[in-house]
């Protein structure tokens, strides 16, 4: 069986997830209005000037720092509780297109971020995907946060978790496609057989041109209950489509179309 790999961040959706529920971290009481301020400055950093590893690090750095001592069970209260409003008005209509092409070909779509799982995992069960790869926080024994990581799904790590997807159920990686807009995740990109770069930053922009990996342009996020979807999806990706998931514009003649059709 094949598969597709999304990456969240400027590729699923069009702002850093982590800082989008800043509101509602700050609403529920988690953080600091001057935390939030502080937030919306790594995102902009994140957006404008590229990802890259010393300022990925910085802002893995700062977050870790943010969430220490959060109740992990409260962050997911939170993040399910407000995902609607939250997610909607942010999510790629151009990445939900792609999801629903590929599950319609028979693939299995997976999320594959370094933002937290209490963040991705409701996330792709809102998408429709089929599963998800996650960073981990260490939880204390009171359910807390302790400002460590166990699992940072970046860079290689991202590339290695799919391998281990791959085996476990029984993936055809050669034949599977892997979407980012980060010059990070180039093991994940070079792990499958059609890398395709999504809004890329400068390096991975080069870095296509130079090994001639399909480039696309997100751009207009819109509503999903304003979509209109189409009645040969499968189930569960027709019941995204007319249920819930948020977002950006409906392109339902893609240039990729084409391609999303071989096995």
């Amino acid at each position: 069986m094949e598969a597709a790999f999304f990456d969240l961040d400027k590729t699923v959706i069009a702002r850093a997830s982590i800082v989008a529920f800043g509101r509602p971290f700050y609403e529920g009481g988690l953080i600091s209005r001057g935390a939030m301020v502080r937030a919306l400055a790594s995102q902009f950093v994140y957006l404008f000037l590229g990802a890259s590893e010393e300022k990925v690090d910085k802002i893995r750095e700062s977050v870790l720092l943010l969430t220490r001592g959060w109740d992990h069970l409260e962050v997911s209260r939170i993040v399910r509780e407000t995902l609607d409003r939250v997610v909607e008005p942010i999510i790629y209509a151009e990445a939900l297109d792609l999801i629903e092409q590929h599950h319609a070909a028979g693939r299995r779509v997976y999320l594959v971020s370094a933002s937290p799982e209490e963040i991705v995992t409701p996330l792709a069960e809102y998408l429709g995907a089929d599963g998800s790869v996650a960073s981990r926080a260490v939880v204390d024994d009171e359910g807390r946060y302790t400002g460590e990581m166990a699992f940072y799904a970046y860079g290689p790590f991202k590339a290695e978790a799919i391998q281990s997807l791959a085996e476990r159920d029984d993936l055809d990686l050669s034949g599977s496609f892997a979407y980012s807009d980060s010059y990070t995740d180039t093991p994940m990109l070079e792990t499958v057989g059609h890398p395709v770069v999504v809004n890329a930053d400068r390096v991975l922009a080069r870095l296509a041109r130079q090994r001639g990996w399909e480039s696309a342009r997100f751009s207009r996020p819109v509503r999903l209950r304003d979509r209109v979807p189409a009645p040969s999806l499968p189930r569960a990706a027709a019941f995204t489509a007319i249920a819930i998931t948020a977002t950006g514009t409906a392109v339902m003649g893609w240039r990729y179309g084409h391609r999303l059709g071989r096995t």
